[in-house]
């Protein structure tokens, strides 16, 4: 049902159930300055079941991690370090964004599937970490999505959602290979 074997009960080991690397800051040395080190599933194999799943987020000064989805799971984001401003939309009609500026030590919930971001809004480096009530939550960018899939979404539709020129919405679409 989740897509994950259960290995026989005469090999699981103790390395089924550690990480190592939470303690490691991650690379923000990118166009978002930011960097997610995820503790799934696919990390951990002894998380298969559990219902659990964890992240680092590292976010240079300026650093956001985009707007996204985890359309199986809710999140509860602890600041560790800095200061992040957080927020989600609500779903239709009001659409209207929950936003938060948090410091270390404050906490925050993502209500499962709905678009939410953080951004470092402090002087210095902040870290999160945040724990997702799935084994295998997801992320869904959801520019990424929408202008990066591939076969790409028409232009005319991503346009007229958008609304906005095909040619305009032919640049945007450029820019995701």
């Amino acid at each position: 049902m989740n897509g994950f074997a259960c290995k026989p009960p005469e090999s699981v080991k103790a390395d089924d159930f550690t990480f190592r690397g939470l303690n490691k800051p991650g690379d923000t040395n990118n166009t978002a300055g930011f960097k997610a080190t995820l503790v799934t599933v696919n990390q951990i194999p002894g998380l298969n079941t559990q219902g659990v799943s964890m992240v680092r987020l590292d976010f240079a000064p300026g650093g956001v991690n985009a707007p996204h989805i985890h359309p199986r799971a809710s999140e509860l984001l602890i600041v560790m370090e800095g200061t992040l401003e957080v927020g989600f939309v609500t779903t239709l009609p009001e659409t209207k964004l929950i936003t938060k500026v948090l410091q270390a030590g404050e906490a925050f919930v993502f209500p499962q599937a709905l678009t939410h971001y953080q951004r470092n809004v402090g002087k210095e480096a902040a870290v999160g970490i945040a724990a997702l009530d799935s084994q295998n939550p997801g992320t869904q960018p959801v520019v990424a999505a929408v202008l990066g899939s591939c076969p790409k979404i028409p232009v005319e539709v991503v346009a007229k959602a958008l609304q906005a020129d095909d040619s305009v919405a032919t640049q945007l679409q450029s820019k995701f290979k």
